[in-house]
């Protein structure tokens, strides 16, 4: 298993800004963090590799049908477990310059260690998003019970945590910090960054902001060992990573670009930067040096391109086959994808 999350799934209600033309609401919609990370580490996992993506999806009796069709078209490593209660459902209604306003129609389920099997606790990566306080109780127990099972000479995992907005304030920054050295990547977006340190970017991306704040945490350390990574979501601005570097005053840093530079192929946003993370996330599991980027830059390569695929429509990306049988999303292969992402970015195809 390479990849694990303990995000949740949710079907949504999608309701969108009052400019738009169309004011239909999209209704049962396959959404939650936890799904789009999954289908972000599905996207760059071509079965039968696919199975090698863990996730839990807990089908209350109001579950569709055709939802539990398409989860299993995927062919993933999901973990499909009945609840006698409704189905966690979330109303999502956007207003301009992609602000989202989020609420549950239903009581969610949340996931803890406990229940990830035995086969899940085996991944290679873990995607946690939550509060610092619950982050480090994850960790613990994730670590705990992989001892129990795997015993104590289980390879490292790598653990990625996104943080809940809700707790992106200057209140949580002493916490968020503590945290810092029981994850090996921090993912905040540019806007939740900036929450921490009250900071707003206003109407126009304030990159030098996003460097300065990106730094503060990094200085303090990320990962038991310091090497960890921070990694900043920008949306139509691309990602910021930064990890240290050889020498106390050189981190190795570099913003990347978006995939889709061409904005109106970008239908809704939503999922986008979790779909990042699950690509990310089996981008450091499979870190090949031979790429010859950093590892986290490399990572953030496979993450970048696993979001295009996000935003593309509203839910999920859609999974075909062009003539010569090779499996494709929204029409394209994936490898073609990183292949002209890699080509733009490092100006090389291929290793």
């Amino acid at each position: 298993m390479d990849f694990c999350t303990l995000g949740m799934f949710i079907i949504d209600d999608i309701y969108p800004p009052p400019s738009h033309p169309d004011q239909t609401p999209q209704k049962d919609i396959i959404g939650g963090a936890g799904t789009y990370s999954a289908i972000g580490a599905r996207l760059l996992s071509p079965a039968p590799t696919s199975r090698s993506v863990g996730w839990i999806v807990d089908t209350g009796t109001d579950f569709p049908p055709e939802l539990r069709e398409i989860i299993a078209s995927w062919q993933t490593g999901v973990l499909l477990r009945p609840r006698d209660a409704l189905t966690t459902r979330g109303w999502n209604g956007y207003g301009e310059n992609d602000h989202r306003a989020f609420k549950y129609l239903t009581e969610k389920k949340r996931l803890t260690a406990d229940d990830l099997t035995d086969e899940l606790l085996g991944a290679k990566s873990f995607h946690l998003i939550c509060s610092p306080t619950r982050c480090v109780e994850l960790v613990q127990r994730i670590w705990q019970r992989r001892r129990e099972v795997l015993g104590s000479f289980a390879n490292r995992e790598i653990i990625i945590w996104e943080p809940v907005p809700d707790m992106c304030t200057p209140a949580e920054l002493d916490n968020t910090l503590e945290a810092l050295k029981w994850v090996d990547v921090i993912s905040p977006n540019h806007e939740e960054l900036a929450a921490l340190f009250d900071f707003r970017h206003g109407d126009a991306f304030d990159a030098e902001a996003v460097v300065s704040q990106a730094s503060r945490l990094l200085r303090h350390g990320v990962g038991i060992l310091g090497n960890g990574a921070v990694v900043v979501r920008c949306g139509k601005e691309g990602c910021y990573v930064a990890q240290r570097g050889p020498s106390v005053d050189l981190d190795l840093a570099c913003f990347l670009p978006p995939y889709l530079s061409d904005l109106t192929r970008v239908v809704d946003p939503t999922g986008g930067g979790n779909g990042f993370l699950g690509g990310f996330a089996v981008g450091l599991a499979r870190f090949d040096v031979a790429e010859g980027l950093p590892q986290y830059q490399e990572a953030a390569l496979w993450g970048t391109v696993a979001a295009s695929f996000c935003i593309e429509q509203v839910g999920m990306p859609i999974l075909g086959k062009d003539e010569e049988g090779e499996e494709t999303w929204n029409g394209e292969r994936v490898e073609d994808r990183m292949r002209d992402y890699r080509l733009r970015v490092t100006g090389r195809s291929t290793r």
